[in-house]
């Protein structure tokens, strides 16, 4: 759900906790919409993410580490000169807005301390950030808004700041007199339902909380209003009262063994459908439900350079074996040719030139059937028999190339799937950088021009787990790790697995030399399936062997081996054993 004012309430009071008197020691942007402050709070050092992405807006502590450009963003370059060092006093909302603000306390180029505001507005499309200095003066924010008839609030550099206008006929509901509830009520004998009267009234409320609470007075969803308001405004007083006094829980719901939504508390209305998952803090909440989310759509837009490239090239791939395909079938037909030529030669004494067709028994036939033989009139016997030898020939040696070709075409299609494969898991700025460094290589993308990405960059490290009984478990995030782990690194007694004819990382279980206990083998068995093509399948199939049988043809493409005497374990992917193994 979009975080509403409620659930922003509960999420402010748990930061506030950890930030309050901080300092902030260091602020990044690890991609266009997000801010990064490193704070050093009272409580220790924590992490504020401020999130102005429309889809993804929200203001939350973080665990869960970012990688930063090699050069700083200017927006980022101007929060680093205003509020590098400074200390935050207050950290607000608004009544019933999906708004917070940080005052935070710097000095300027005098050395003055000054005060300055930094707010976040999380109102969907129109998400921003925005930089105040100590006259409520806009100093710069993440989305200049230029003003015009569509949009009756610029926000530039310069510009005095004024809050977002209110909703109109909208009332906030902590703040509701006798007089407020009186007219509710009278308003709420209707047919009108529960949730839609709840969203129609009050601020601060997601369609997801009107329904739970339209539940929670009625047993049922739909319910109109009109069945009892006194009630449905009780239980909103009720929730608004646990809000305020901090009885919330982190909840997680999970749908089909995926993340769906998020609250503040329990959700019941899905029934049994969706289970609640309940977490210890916003902060674990917060980054389990976006982590996913959010490294996919990173990889997307910053891999989406060479990945037109990479579809361009498998495309062009495809079209290309389907018409070797199809070339190869017209070969089937060539010995039809070589038939013609003999049995022309075998008639020669009896042909003339001019002549269009030759009618000969066919001794090929167990029945000698006759078979009429198209001629050229324009060339003797022996040029028409000559011909259809030619043909033959060129048919034959058609289809000896073809194969080879498409032989290594399906190969070429096997590397770019498991590309492919490779970005899909890929985990940030250097995994994208090194499978770019692979296609370079390869020949599928130019080396880019300048020269400070012509530097050589550090070469990632695989991603490592820990077997229940202590082994060492290391996972290749693309198929020039793969190739490091399987063959330069492991020793031939280590294990070595893969899923079987499904696209997926190399993965060592590393034994110093010892046989391994079959816990381990299963484990490892299970993370070679879930970092795979098949990961959201069942009882897949993974081989697994010493890495002495496991060899990499000569020329062979990155990532591309070949093993003998192995065994296979079918077994499912799961998520939570990765996470349970992580060291």
């Amino acid at each position: 759900m979009p975080m509403d004012a409620l659930c922003l309430s509960a999420v402010l009071a748990e930061t506030e906790r950890n930030i309050l008197g901080g300092r902030i020691d260091k602020i990044h942007q690890p991609s266009r919409d997000e801010i990064l402050l490193h704070i050093r709070g009272k409580n220790g050092p924590c992490r504020l993410l401020l999130s102005a992405n429309p889809s993804r807006a929200r203001i939350q502590l973080t665990a869960l580490p970012r990688e930063n450009p090699a050069e700083p963003p200017m927006f980022c370059m101007l929060l680093r000169k205003y509020l590098s060092g400074g200390k935050i006093l207050d950290l607000r909302q608004p009544p019933a807005e999906r708004l917070a603000e940080l005052v935070i306390e710097a000095t300027n180029e005098m050395g003055d301390k000054v005060r300055r505001r930094l707010i976040l507005e999380m109102m969907g499309r129109r998400t921003n950030l925005l930089l105040l200095d100590g006259e409520d003066r806009i100093v710069d924010c993440l989305r200049r808004v230029e003003g015009d008839l569509t949009q009756a609030r610029p926000l530039l550099p310069g510009m005095f700041y004024r809050l977002p206008d209110p909703q109109p006929g909208k009332k906030d509901p902590n703040r509701l007199t006798e007089e407020d509830r009186a007219a509710l009520l009278a308003q709420g004998q209707c047919d009108t339902p529960a949730d839609k009267f709840l969203l129609d009234h009050f601020m601060g409320l997601s369609p997801l909380i009107a329904r739970e609470v339209a539940f929670d007075a009625f047993g049922e969803v739909d319910a109109p209003v009109g069945r009892d308001p006194t009630a449905l405004l009780d239980k909103l007083a009720a929730l608004l009262s646990n809000v305020n006094e901090g009885q919330v829980q982190p909840t997680m719901l999970v749908r089909e063994e995926k993340a769906a939504d998020f609250s503040f508390r329990s959700i019941l209305q899905y029934g049994p459908t969706t289970e609640s998952h309940s977490y210890p803090t916003f902060t674990a909440l917060l980054d389990a439900f976006y982590q996913a989310r959010e490294t996919a759509d990173q990889v997307k837009q910053k891999g989406q350079d060479f990945l037109k490239s990479l579809n361009q090239a498998r495309e062009r791939l495809v079209r290309k074996m389907a018409l070797q395909e199809k070339e190869l079938a017209d070969t089937a037909n060539r010995e039809q040719d070589r038939i013609r030529g003999d049995l022309i030669t075998a008639n020669l004494y009896r042909m003339k030139k001019g002549e269009t067709v030759l009618q000969a028994e066919n001794y090929y036939d167990p029945d000698c059937a006759p078979l009429d033989i198209p001629l050229d009139p324009r060339k003797s016997p022996q040029q028409n028999a000559a011909q259809y030898y030619k043909r033959y020939t060129k048919a034959k040696t058609a289809q000896e190339m073809l194969t080879l070709q498409l032989e290594k075409g399906k190969g070429e299609l096997e590397y770019l799937d498991s590309v492919l494969d490779s970005v899909s898991r890929a985990q940030g700025d250097r995994d994208l950088e090194e499978i770019r460094q692979e296609l370079v290589e390869t020949g599928y993308l130019r080396r880019r021009g300048k020269a400070k990405d012509r530097m050589k960059r550090p070469v990632t490290k695989p991603m490592e787990f820990r077997s229940t009984s202590g082994l060492r478990i290391s996972v290749g995030r693309n198929n020039l790790q793969n190739d490091r782990l399987t063959t330069k690194q492991a020793g031939k007694w280590d294990y070595w697995f893969h899923t079987q004819k499904i696209h997926g990382a190399h993965v060592i279980l590393w034994t110093d030399g010892q046989k391994p206990d079959e816990q381990s083998l299963h484990e490892a068995a299970c993370l070679a399936a879930w970092f795979s093509q098949g990961s959201q399948g069942k009882k897949i199939p993974v081989d697994y062997t010493p890495v002495k049988f496991v060899k990499k043809p000569a020329g062979a493409r990155p990532g591309m081996v070949v093993y003998t005497t192995y065994q296979t374990a079918y077994v499912d992917p799961d998520p939570k054993l990765a996470e349970k193994l992580k060291p």
